[in-house]
């Protein structure tokens, strides 16, 4: 099997094999690429969807993490307090690049390079919430307490 390609969500299922949660995993038929599409898949509130948004450094191009709430908006100005310099979102030739996944598809974990990651804080009034899986296709499930311990992320108030 040398020189077989992995899909994203194959790929990442080793990830999460790794960590023991892989059986998580929940691929669906129809997309689950925005909040909204998500959450309708699997029948929960869209707060309970984790937006994986990549955000590049306008001076480094350093690429930054925000794993938001799908009910609330990134306050940018807020993020370039954080990290020290202006950003923009990242377009999807650079989310490729730095996470190996494709922009709606993007898992919290498991990127190509160690990203520096902020955590939404409304996240932890949900007892369970629903992550990218790898591809626009798939999610899966874990808590907040999990997210914040596999992503070394640091919870702060994303809007």
């Amino acid at each position: 099997m040398s020189g077989e390609v992995k899909s994203g969500v194959n790929r990442f299922r080793e990830v999460l094999e790794k960590v023991g949660l892989s059986s998580r995993i929940v691929e669906f038929s129809c997309s689950t690429r925005s909040s909204e599409e998500a959450a309708q898949a699997i029948g929960c509130e869209i707060g309970q969807i984790v937006k994986s948004l990549v955000f590049e450094g306008a001076h480094t191009h350093r690429p930054f993490l925000v794993l938001a709430s799908g009910e609330n908006r990134v306050n940018e100005k807020q993020l370039e307090c954080l990290v020290g310099e202006p950003v923009c979102k990242g377009d999807a030739q650079f989310v490729r690049e730095k996470t190996g996944f494709a922009i709606g598809g993007v898992p919290p974990l498991g990127h190509k390079e160690k990203i520096e990651t902020f955590i939404d804080q409304d996240l932890e009034k949900y007892e369970e919430i629903w992550a990218a899986a790898g591809d626009p296709r798939s999610v899966f499930r874990l808590s907040f307490q999990e997210l914040v311990e596999l992503t070394g992320g640091r919870v702060i108030s994303v809007k």
